[in-house]
């Protein structure tokens, strides 16, 4: 008799081509499913919550798959972290609904991006921010992000070579926050960090890392907020920031 699995996964996204599996290149569905295919002897498809870009990180991602097998979920979670390469682990593991699907039945999704604002970048964090060492007005940003809050249609923020029915979403929440300083293990590095986080409904391909990159803008003072307010309503990606680059970017959670 089959049944459904729900998998709660973090990994680091930085040697992978992404989600979703390619034919060509490593990505972490494929090397999921694969490990998965060893331990069940069956062909699996695993469906995740959205398709996180190249180079993205996620704290949890939320998947799941169907198989005839009777291992429990305990056995599944310690068979597939004994097996996955250390950047990819998995967290939790349970038995859902048949039904159950991971993107479709999502209400929420909340993704953030760090930036490194300061002259020296520590090692041990480059791959998880973008490095800007000219400062950025914080409260320029801030008022910048509020224009963001709210149903609308955010086709500037999306990729040009999107091809979907509606790139309408509402955003729930878009803070910025500044951290002086980081811990490590219980110790204090320096340096300043923002971090934007995004709550909304849904994302569209590089919503997240468009929307940064127009916030850095504000925060430079190439925008203000009323500029910010055209670039929404003028459904025009060329005239939105740019795309950050994908390793400040991370899928924190998935609200079912």
């Amino acid at each position: 008799m089959s049944k459904r699995i729900r998998l709660t996964i973090q990994y680091d996204g930085t040697k992978y081509l992404g989600w979703q599996r390619q034919p060509i290149g490593k990505t972490i569905a494929g090397t999921i499913e694969a490990v998965l295919e060893d331990i069940t002897g069956e062909n699996v498809t695993l469906i995740g919550s959205g398709r996180t870009d190249s180079g993205v990180h996620a704290l949890r991602q939320i998947a799941a798959f169907s198989t005839s097998s009777n291992h429990s979920p305990d056995i599944f979670m310690r068979a597939l972290n004994s097996s996955l390469p250390e950047d990819i682990k998995i967290t939790a593991a349970a038995v859902v609904d048949s039904g159950f699907h991971p993107q479709y039945d999502a209400k929420s999704k909340t993704y953030f991006y760090i930036i490194c604002n300061s002259e020296v970048l520590s090692p041990f964090f480059y791959r998880y921010c973008c490095h800007l060492k000219r400062p950025l007005d914080v409260v320029k940003m801030t008022d910048a992000a509020k224009c963001f809050i709210g149903k609308k249609d955010f086709k500037s923020f999306t990729a040009s070579d999107t091809d979907i029915k509606t790139t309408e979403r509402e955003i729930f929440s878009l803070n910025i926050s500044l951290m002086e300083h980081v811990e490590l293990l219980g110790t204090v590095i320096e340096g300043n960090y923002i971090k934007i986080t995004i709550t909304a409904s849904g994302f569209l391909r590089h919503m997240v890392r468009n929307i940064a990159g127009t916030l850095v803008d504000a925060g430079y003072g190439k925008v203000d907020t009323l500029r910010v307010i055209e670039i929404i309503n003028a459904c025009d990606r060329t005239l939105a920031g740019k795309t950050m680059p994908a390793k400040g970017l991370f899928l924190e959670n998935v609200f079912y």
